[in-house]
Order: structure tokens, then sequence, then C-alpha cells
């Protein structure tokens, strides 16, 4: 059985942000030369995502509106976790959105149903976060 570890790193701007990481998880199933098996992508920061979903504008805009619903961000002072820190939101939807995401690897090709996409969720932006992607199979 083969195995392949790669980790894909991101900094955005922005505070909370949806990037589609498809193409680069693909990338990956490539370089590990595995044809059937397994692919992990999950987040490696408390305040980060890996999910699956479409790739659809107003769908993000609709998570945005939805989580900000759930787990406001301000004002920081509701939450317990904010002594030095004001990320106690990002923490919350972190949790919502999920930490990993597991898709089989069939004939080469990640073997998705209709529409379906891995992203990466922001939710604590401004600094280096990482994705670890382990690949195993055959």
């Amino acid at each position: 059985m083969k195995s392949y570890r790669k980790e894909l790193w991101f900094e955005t701007d922005a505070r909370r942000v949806y990037l589609n990481i498809t193409s680069q998880v693909e990338e990956c199933l490539r370089e590990s030369g595995v044809r059937e098996g397994l692919v992990l992508c999950n987040a490696m920061h408390i305040t980060a995502s890996v999910f699956i979903n479409d790739d659809e504008s107003g769908l993000h805009a609709d998570f945005e509106r939805w989580l900000e619903k759930l787990a406001p961000e301000k004002p920081h002072s509701q939450y317990a976790h904010n002594g030095y820190e004001d990320n106690g939101d990002a923490h919350l939807k972190r949790q919502i959105m999920g930490r990993e995401v597991v898709v089989a690897v069939t004939n080469g090709k990640l073997d998705f149903g209709p529409w379906e996409q891995i992203f990466y969720g922001e939710f604590d932006g401004g600094r280096k976060k990482r994705v670890l992607v382990k690949i195993i199979g055959e």
C-alpha cells in the first residue's frame, strides 16, 4: 500500500474566507500515484475547517450569514474564551463546519457526487495555517 502526505498552506487577509482547494487536492492525488484508496484532508488549526459542498457564491454568502447568526463575531465580550484573543466565534464556526473530509479514490480520481468540491474555510484569518492531505491506497 502507498502512503502520501503533503501540507497545503494558506494565509488570508480577510477574517473569514471560503477557498476551493479541489484542484490542489487533485494535484496531490496525481503526485501520490494512488489509483484506488482514500484521501483525507483536514485543517490543522482549530479556527479553520475543511468541508465538501457546492462551489456557488450565493451558498457561500448563506454560510456566512448562517454562521454569523449561530456564532456572531461581535461583541467579543460575549465569549468566555476571549481574554487576550478575539476569536471565540471562529472556534465555534469550525465546530459547525467540521474539521476534515475523506474522499474515495477510484481509477485515480476523486470519487465525488454531483457538484461536490473540497473547501478550506477560514474563520480567523491573518496568519499562516495548513491543511494536511494524507492519501493511502494502491
